[in-house]
């Protein structure tokens, strides 16, 4: 058996202007920026969405899909309504966050392959920069069949760039932190180690500091495989694709801002869930792409505005097989 994991920054799907879901202090913040979004346009964007997820996986769909940039359940469960993949039956894990742009990280899982994961099972922190800014949410899923296998999922959305690389810097590495804290306390957690996937938007490339030095993600997987490494290493899966010339968001060049990383027990062959080698991938398909850069969507009060569009990220994914 294998999974199909993906991740998928997909710009800011906020649900219509005047939705009665959002609360007071972010309909004021997102007025200006939610002018023409209208059921018409969350529609189209609901459609262009739905058409990338149904055709990943060969046109079966990910198993489980990490996301970031969703205002709220709502909209969340509009966009699996959409998608519409025979044999599949999507549910929704969503921590509901006071982010400033009211932007947050969730999962969209196949309960027919997946557990539903209880409420003690889902855990979210939210960054402070005076103000909540994005989030980390880590789901404890299970699978179905002969053998229940524990698999973590921690989906991120770190602190962007804005007001300068080096300014916002500490706030990514407040993150990284909090990462590598909460993998120490997944393995208390379970008296054991666990397989764990780390994904996200990192707002950060997998050389910098924030990813190597504090969330402890490496380029050499030896050191992450030796049982003899006490610390919570991770092996970043992105760095063989560096060198084929794109990323997975432009802005001025190619970056490397979305990234899978995983732990020990996924590369070791005693665990019943394994990394699939080499399978990795940055989804690159040519309809994601508008003159050599991801097709944006973006919204109707931006110039940039582009009805058949997607987003400014290019989703990404990898295999994991279960050996029992």
């Amino acid at each position: 058996m294998e999974y199909f994991i993906a991740w998928w920054n997909v710009e800011n799907l906020f649900d219509i202007s005047n939705s009665q879901e959002r609360p007071s202090w972010l309909q004021k913040k997102l007025k200006k920026e939610l002018v023409g979004w209208d059921q018409n346009v969350l529609n189209k964007k609901l459609s262009q969405l739905s058409i990338v997820i149904s055709k990943m996986n060969d046109s079966k769909g990910p198993d489980i899909l990490g996301v970031c940039e969703v205002e709220n359940k709502v909209v969340l469960d509009k966009l699996i309504a959409t998608i519409n993949i025979p044999g599949r039956n999507y549910s929704v894990v969503h921590s509901d966050t006071k982010d400033a742009r009211g932007i947050d990280v969730a999962f969209i899982y196949d309960s027919n392959l997946f557990k539903k994961p209880a409420a003690k099972d889902i855990f979210n922190h939210v960054v402070l920069k005076r103000n909540a800014t994005r989030d980390i949410v880590q789901v404890n899923f299970k699978t179905k069949g002969p053998i229940n296998s524990d698999l973590v999922l921690i989906g991120n959305h770190w602190p962007s760039k804005l007001g300068g690389d080096l300014e916002s810097e500490p706030y990514r590495i407040l993150a990284a932190e909090t990462l590598s804290y909460w993998l120490e306390r997944i393995e208390e957690h379970y008296k054991k180690e666990v397989p764990v996937i780390v994904m996200g938007d990192f707002n950060d490339e997998p050389y910098n500091r924030s990813i190597t030095d504090y969330a402890l993600g490496l380029k050499d997987s030896a050191k992450v495989k030796s049982k003899r490494s006490q610390k919570p290493y991770l092996y970043n899966l992105m760095w063989p694709l560096q060198k084929d010339g794109i990323g997975t968001h432009y802005f001025d060049n190619w970056g490397m801002l979305d990234q899978i990383l995983v732990n020990r027990p996924l590369l070791r062959k005693e665990g019943d869930l394994q990394l699939v080698p080499q399978s990795c991938t940055i989804i690159s398909s040519k309809d994601l792409l508008k003159s050599g850069k991801p097709r944006r969507f973006s919204r109707p009060s931006s110039k940039a505005y582009d009805p058949d569009g997607f987003s400014d990220h290019l989703p990404i994914y990898v295999k994991i097989k279960q050996t029992q």
